[in-house]
């Protein structure tokens, strides 16, 4: 064979290989879709999680008996988590169906929590969204939905980056917190966090703050899942995956809203918004610093 003919088979050869490596290093980023049966457990009462629609979705069950809850198999360091959820429809004052990341640790737990808030029937559903960094919480905001998100299934979003969090409804965004830890404010960019959801009883604090409980003549409450997302880097992984600024989720068009993004965040923070931790001069009569930094 011919050194030239050689040459072109090597660098045939390197090039091939080259592409499997990226895309090695594509699928321990991403991966395929997210099921249930391959990438979640459950954490709580399997007798009140079940499997439907041939296993594309999932139905949560909470009755007087127990509720109950599931998790990822894995965690991750940043990215985008989703899923669709509809909630429990009628008179679900009482229930909390959540959606959340969580790291799983005690003393200096970093969690993300969507919180889907009972209502008395014909009243707004309201979703509560909080942040946990560093062990410290306590930051509570809350929305009124403004659709009934018991008639179908809607999308929920977390998107965690070294830039910023962001809770999305439908791709609105609802709740921005900024990475601000060069002004000594605490963000989650030390430890994986796992995902996670639960349908649970909490009538002593849930609806109107408590005064509402649950009506357990109206049970069994259900609330389904389906279409689970997860993009990010899997812990153990790659040990450059969470700091590479090549994935998507940091890539420009993701550090901060575009235009039609934070116009549509203006409107919820105009017409939606219910309860912010920031202005709660009870709670905090210093205001929070984060709050001071533009959250």
């Amino acid at each position: 064979m011919s050194m030239a003919i050689f040459n072109t088979f090597g660098n045939v050869g390197v090039f091939i290989l080259l592409l499997l490596w990226l895309l090695v290093s594509a699928l321990c980023v991403w991966g395929r879709p997210a099921t249930f049966v391959q990438d979640f457990r459950i954490t709580w009462s399997d007798s009140h999680i079940r499997q439907i629609d041939e296993g594309n979705a999932i139905q949560l069950i909470l009755d007087q008996n127990s509720g109950c809850g599931f998790a990822s198999k894995s965690k991750y360091m940043f990215g985008r988590v989703s899923m669709k959820i509809k909630l429990i429809p009628g008179d679900s004052a009482g229930t909390v169906t959540a959606f959340y990341m969580n790291s799983d640790t005690d003393t200096v737990r970093d969690e993300l929590d969507f919180e889907f808030l009972g209502n008395r029937s014909g009243q707004p559903y309201t979703v509560q969204t909080n942040i946990y960094a560093h062990g410290k919480g306590d930051r509570e905001q809350r929305v009124n939905l403004w659709f009934d998100p018991a008639a179908d299934f809607h999308t929920y979003t977390i998107l965690w980056n070294h830039h910023h969090i962001v809770f999305y409804v439908d791709e609105v965004p609802i709740r921005v917190y900024k990475n601000n830890e060069g002004k000594g404010i605490p963000y989650p960019t030390m430890q994986p966090m796992g995902v996670y959801s639960t349908l649970w009883e909490a009538d002593d604090w849930a609806t109107r703050g408590g005064l509402e409980k649950i009506d357990w003549s109206k049970a069994p409450f259900y609330s389904y899942y389906k279409n689970f997302d997860i993009e990010g880097c899997p812990v153990p992984g790659p040990a450059n995956c969470a700091s590479n600024p090549s994935n998507w989720w940091e890539g420009a068009d993701y550090q901060a809203l575009n235009a039609i993004q934070a116009r549509r965040y203006r409107w919820v923070r105009l017409n939606h918004i219910i309860y912010d931790y920031c202005k709660d001069k009870s709670r905090y009569p210093v205001t929070p610093p984060e709050c001071l930094a533009g959250i």
